[in-house]
């Protein structure tokens, strides 16, 4: 799909998402290496790692791996591939037909990596792309998930809710940064965020407020809570109280493998978490789950919109946001139109494309080779 829509784009950048835990470096190299010559250097790599045994099922070796050993294998996973992207420093290709000469080095492509999960060697094929090697993303809110990033990724996905914990994740993950030798402004956090726009403030509240509902049925909101009280709710009316009993601990078997928020959790703080926030704001079981599973969102009108993203960049929340529209497809459409001039007139939005590859839209310079060439 991404290699179609680089046929028919030319400055949209295309993301990826391929699993460390159950696929080989030099495949993954090769794909995304291929999609970035294909797209003119537009391509990224979303990294991300699987913990359940519903995912390994999907594949020949099966079952999972702990945390630990989870992102170790990522780390080293993303460290070969990086060799292999590196092992082109591109300027290996002379293609003169009067001499018959395509390469000035037969060595191009020739990597080793040696390490506890990968023992790879031989000759990648596939040259260094206009912007160096393809933009990796990682998505992770974990102690690990925060350090893979900071020592390998360009951009970071987040999630919160408020302010505060916006620069406090902000804070936390660019600190780690010098530990790995990287500035600051190598590594893009772009938490996802919603938004509902209205003609008014309170026209686009009313509507968000519908949407959460829609979005959120009463079923919905007992399977989320099941998976953390880890027993069969559907006898509690979703508009009714939390369960007063605590979550049943251990493992999940409500879950059945598929990821849950038992997974970094302790689900009875959760549990009493919550039972203080539903007190405290009289919550039923699904006005719970709406609140505590949203996004940072943006609700109003355009202009308070743009002046809410412009102060959560400028307080260090965020680098940008990652919008996830309630409405698709051409919910971005009316964002487009109206909230992006806004930004503009701010000056924090650029009025025209500062490039071609994607690592140009996210202002990220192009990464030297780890390894020189010939």
């Amino acid at each position: 799909v991404l290699a179609a829509l680089a046929a028919v784009t030319d400055r949209l950048g295309l993301t990826g998402t391929i699993n460390s835990t159950f696929n080989e470096p030099y495949e993954v190299a090769r794909q995304f290496a291929s999609l970035d010559h294909l797209s003119a250097g537009r391509a990224a790599w979303n990294v991300v790692t699987s913990w359940d045994a519903f995912t390994g099922e999907n594949f020949r070796r099966g079952g999972f791996l702990p945390r630990e050993e989870r992102y170790s294998r990522a780390k080293e996973f993303l460290a070969a591939a990086t060799g292999l992207f590196d092992s082109w420093d591109g300027t290996e290709i002379v293609a003169d037909p009067v001499s018959g000469t395509f390469l000035r080095d037969a060595r191009a492509g020739a990597f080793t990596h040696r390490g506890p999960h990968f023992d790879i060697e031989g000759h990648f094929n596939v040259p260094r792309s206009p912007q160096g090697r393809p933009v990796v993303f990682q998505a992770g809110d974990s102690d690990e998930g925060r350090e893979f990033a900071a020592a390998r990724a360009d951009a970071i996905f987040g999630r919160y809710g408020t302010l505060d914990e916006g620069r406090a994740f902000y804070a936390d993950v660019k600190r780690r940064l010098p530990r790995y030798g990287r500035t600051p402004d190598q590594l893009k956090i772009l938490p996802a965020a919603t938004f509902v726009l209205g003609d008014t403030d309170a026209e686009a509240h009313e509507t968000a407020h519908e949407v959460r509902r829609l979005q959120v049925s009463g079923q919905t909101a007992i399977k989320y809570l099941e998976h953390v009280w880890n027993r069969d709710l559907s006898a509690y009316d979703p508009d009714g109280p939390l369960p007063e009993t605590d979550p049943e601990p251990g493992e999940n078997t409500i879950a059945l493998g598929r990821a849950s928020v038992r997974q970094f959790r302790d689900p009875r703080e959760t549990a009493r978490q919550w039972r203080e926030l539903a007190r405290a704001k009289n919550l039923s079981i699904r006005e719970l789950v709406i609140a505590t599973t949203a996004r940072q969102t943006f609700v109003g009108s355009a202009a308070t919109v743009a002046r809410a993203i412009d102060d959560l960049v400028q307080a260090d929340a965020a680098d940008g946001f990652i919008l996830v529209p309630h409405i698709t497809p051409g919910g971005l459409d009316v964002f487009a139109d109206t909230v992006v001039p806004l930004l503009q007139e701010r000056g924090v939005f650029r009025t025209e494309y500062e490039g071609t590859t994607l690592r140009d839209h996210l202002g990220l310079s192009v990464p030297a080779p780890t390894r020189p060439g010939p």
